[in-house]
């Protein structure tokens, strides 16, 4: 693996899980965007009492819920606690609004207590959990929050100062257009305000009193990068990310609210670039045209700027406003169409370690000679099915004498030598038998896992198989299952989770395979463990319980080319639901765990729109 693809995988990733961490609070952003667009004293409905809202909300709330989720991200609720705690210290260890500190401290707090549940695991007495749960997160995060607020906050107010004095430098120089190297960063760590009427907005008011108008009122307050980055997601963004930035466009654009667009760039960190070069590009317009505005904009909102332009300069000022918008639209279109989600971090460091070495399985294999490995999932269905193909294949081509199946968790014995469990599921399976080894993995699709682990085999001893005499399920004692083509749909409309799960459960009753309460417990077997397998794809199917309710074997496969936000950054660009009466569908479960099993095929197959060639894809 080389150096530049194992940085590409980890800045990717990093900014997934920057995403993880912002998407789920944007409706946070958005109240507050309308608040402030609304209630401050040059709002559109100016009140003193309810602009009360806006500075707590921006100081407190949203770093608080930035917190939340990151510590949430890297150790589950307790984590989301903890993140939290800690948070409130960097809040407190500064005078402006800390969102970065709050990405910092969130996940910094989640990992902290993640490792201390590891340490104690299995050490506490029975009856004392939840003092020890308790104690431990006020314990853990009050000396967190002491850390943050001591070291953390008084290096953001430095870096706030380094920021100021860098741009006087370059303003002091004649090099305007370099501003947006040092501004546009500096707005997106929140830094805008300090930035516009601590620097710019003097600046401005000398050069008024001298020339009746400043450029300066348009260095910062220039909508055009923000509009610019907004559009691109509107056009080529993915989920919730695509859905939200019409809503936050307007709050920005119209509102004059810029902060609403800032975690669309934390999301992917790369879009920096784009409004650097749209903020020169306007800043350069400016300078060429001589334009500028009579008084700082606020909001800078595209109507307070119109109206503070100078009698005959309004179409010089709205020409900046438009290149801006241009330039960075064009930049990050490019940037937001070449990017792909990808794992999260977790997954990602999995994934490049597995690339360089054979992944860890946290478990010494010692000398034990494997025979069997079973994947399982709660039904036995669709995950497991999926996993158990991809490891099958790669033990075949390793010519190793090694049965692989899948099974429901109910249906796991003690004679198995290692189960194969997401790792939601691995507490439930552990209970279920204890002989086997216990292997967890993020995603059911993750090749790397299964590569590292038939490396492992193969260096622990297990011998080659002489004849091609392995089983393979029962693959080959079911072909009697055909993938009906009117159960492929193409081009559906993005939606929730929950309504995508729905429209599954609702078709595969329709076609005759489940009965209409199957839906249910599809959604219940979303909220106990995801059905998102990676690689952009989703397997949805019901619980244990709900097998009542399979009447046929079938598939459904429904294609959303604008994806289907899964949470955690994951986006299912397909939905495969599966009703299995026995194990017939197992033979079309491999063949299209074949297709799925490369991410790039999934990335060109979400916008086929030739029914034919897909369902030829995938009951090949």
């Amino acid at each position: 693996m080389d150096n530049k693809k194992d940085l590409k995988i980890i800045v990717q990733s990093f900014g997934r899980f920057l995403s993880g961490m912002v998407m789920p609070n944007i409706g946070a952003f958005i109240a507050w965007g309308i608040a402030t667009a609304l209630f401050i004293p040059t709002g559109w409905m100016p009140n003193e009492k309810l602009g009360e809202l806006i500075s707590p909300m921006l100081t407190y709330l949203l770093p608080l819920l930035i917190g939340y989720s990151g510590g949430k991200l890297v150790a589950g609720e307790r984590g989301g606690v903890i993140g939290a705690i800690t948070t409130a210290g960097v809040i407190v260890g500064t005078t402006i609004p800390m969102f970065i500190g709050a990405m910092i401290a969130g996940p910094f707090g989640g990992y902290v207590i993640k490792k201390f549940d590891k340490l104690i695991s299995g050490r506490v007495k029975s009856g004392f959990e939840m003092l020890v749960n308790n104690f431990s997160i006020g314990i853990i995060g009050i000396i967190l929050a002491i850390f943050f607020f001591k070291a953390v906050g008084p290096l953001v107010e430095i870096a706030n100062t380094v920021l100021g004095n860098g741009v006087n430098k370059l303003v002091s120089l004649g090099l305007l257009p370099l501003t947006s190297i040092l501004v546009e960063p500096a707005k997106i760590l929140f830094l805008n305000n300090a930035i516009n009427h601590g620097v710019f907005s003097p600046l401005g008011i000398q050069q008024v009193s001298e020339t009746g108008k400043s450029l300066f009122f348009l260095i910062e307050a220039n909508p055009g990068p923000g509009l610019g980055i907004l559009l691109a997601y509107m056009f080529f963004g993915k989920g919730s990310s695509k859905e939200s930035a019409s809503g936050a466009a307007i709050i920005h654009f119209f509102g004059g609210i810029h902060e609403i667009y800032f975690p669309y760039i934390l999301m992917k960190p790369l879009l920096i670039v784009a409004v650097i070069l749209g903020g020169m590009s306007g800043v350069l317009v400016n300078v060429l045209l001589n334009s500028g505005l009579i008084a700082p904009p606020s909001p800078g909102s595209i109507f307070a700027i119109m109206a503070l332009a100078p009698k005959g300069g309004l179409l010089k000022v709205l020409a900046s406003i438009l290149v801006a918008t241009v330039v960075t639209f064009i930049v990050a279109s490019i940037i937001i169409k070449s990017s792909k989600d990808d794992l999260d971090l977790e997954e990602a460091k999995q994934k490049v370690q597995g690339m360089k070495k054979p992944q860890s399985l946290n478990h010494d294999l010692g000398n034990q000679k494997i025979s069997t490995i079973v994947v399982a999932c709660d039904a036995g269905m669709g995950s497991s099915a999926m996993g158990a193909s991809v490891l099958r294949k790669k033990v075949k081509e390793a010519n190793l004498d090694i049965e692989v199946t899948n099974r429901s968790i109910s249906n796991l014995t003690e004679d198995i030598d290692i189960v194969i469990t997401h790792k939601d599921l691995t507490p439930r399976a552990k209970k279920m038998v204890s002989r086997p080894i216990h292997l967890s993995l993020n995603n059911f699709m993750d090749s790397a896992f299964y590569d590292s682990l038939v490396n492992t085999l193969k260096s622990n001893g297990n011998k080659d198989k002489k004849e091609t005499t392995e089983k393979v399920g029962e693959e080959k004692k079911n072909k009697g299952f055909v993938l009906d083509k009117s159960a492929i749909i193409l081009n559906k409309k993005s939606v929730t989770k929950e309504e995508a799960l729905k429209e599954v459960g609702d078709y595969m009753s329709k076609l005759g395979y489940v009965g209409p309460n199957y839906k249910n417990y599809i959604l219940e077997r979303e909220k106990e463990s995801t059905t998102y397998i990676g690689n952009y794809v989703a397997i949805p199917h019901g619980t244990v319980e709900g097998k009542k309710e399979i009447l046929n074997t079938g598939i459904v496969i429904f294609q959303y080319p604008n994806g289907i936000d899964f949470g955690n950054g994951n986006i299912a660009y397909f939905l495969i639901g599966i009703a299995a009466k026995n194990n017939e569908h197992i033979e079309i479960v491999s063949n299209i765990s074949d297709v799925i099993e490369e991410e790039e095929e999934v990335l060109k197959l979400k916008d086929e729109q030739n029914l034919e060639k897909l369902y030829e894809i995938f009951s090949f």
